[in-house]
């Protein structure tokens, strides 16, 4: 395990950008930092700490990653996991995705509320 305790963290603004929402880019930096804490050698967790600390945007990061077997299989088998799931399974997950999406909105209203401003923007460091 990887632990970068003190360094600077991005915010949830920094994966605007690809996510278009201020909920979703919530649920990418969170997606992010849980993947930060893999093993040192995964790509993908070295990935995500080069973004969560800022050292690298998440395109750049996405763009860089090395093509090799370890990612494409993870891939292949994140597809066939969906592709094996029954209709009502995938809008089960999506129902799911949903909620957790509805969730991330109601913490940064809250958030908002709770700093005095409740139309800002959400906060560029979370800690």
């Amino acid at each position: 395990m990887h632990s970068d305790h003190g360094q600077r963290e991005v915010g949830d603004v920094e994966f605007m950008e690809l996510a278009k929402d201020e909920a979703r880019a919530r649920m990418l930096r969170k997606m992010m930092k849980n993947l930060a804490q893999g093993d040192d050698g995964d790509p993908l967790a070295a990935m995500a700490r080069d973004v969560m600390s800022g050292r690298r945007g998440i395109r750049e990061a996405i763009d860089g990653l090395p093509r090799n077997e370890s990612l494409e299989a993870r891939f292949d088998t994140f597809q066939q996991r969906w592709d094996a799931m029954s209709e009502s399974e995938r809008l089960a997950a999506e129902r799911e995705a949903s909620q957790y999406l509805d969730e991330q909105r109601r913490e940064i209203r809250a958030e908002r509320e709770s700093a005095g401003r409740p139309n800002a923007a959400s906060p560029r460091h979370r800690g």
